[in-house]
């Protein structure tokens, strides 16, 4: 169960906690991801958790900082978009009826795409046309969400 005092611990650590240079450097150089994972866990202390829920909680944030994993869990998800609302990877243009079905695009005959492909979201996991504001805030929403599972899990089960 996530609770109040887990969110706080979460807040303190990745926010008050973490300096400018490990939020410039974790998702370039391991020591920086690892210097943030581990003062970031600092606050989950108080919480009194199992040394394997520690080590959960500083493992867990290291690979999802370091990695950004964030980027493709969003990347993925937008792939579950309906085919009506695939668009033309060549004209930008959504596909039209009667091609919907087939994800075939109307206008060039070629197939349509949901969601731009991994060369060109990689930066966000979101289409790169999005508002970057926007991008950039969505992506660090469902970064916390998953912190906060992986540490409500590491919480209650360890």
């Amino acid at each position: 169960m996530l609770t109040a005092d887990q969110l706080i611990a979460h807040a303190v650590g990745d926010y008050l906690l973490q300096s400018d240079w490990m939020a410039q450097e974790k998702t370039k150089r391991s020591i920086a991801a690892a210097a943030h994972a581990l003062v970031y866990s600092l606050p989950f202390l108080f919480l009194r958790p199992s040394l394997l829920a520690w080590a959960v909680i500083v493992g867990t944030h290291f690979i999802l900082d370091r990695w950004r994993l964030a980027r493709y869990v969003v990347w993925a998800k937008n792939l579950l978009a309906p085919r009506w609302l695939r668009t033309c990877e060549h004209t930008d243009r959504p596909a039209r009826w009667p091609y919907i079905m087939s994800g075939i695009c109307a206008i060039c005959d070629k197939p349509a795409l949901r969601v731009k492909p991994w060369r060109e979201c990689s930066a966000t996991g979101y289409d790169p046309d999005r508002p970057a504001w926007l991008t950039v805030w969505l992506l660090i929403i469902a970064d916390n969400v998953m912190h906060a599972l992986c540490n409500a899990a590491a919480l209650r089960w360890l």
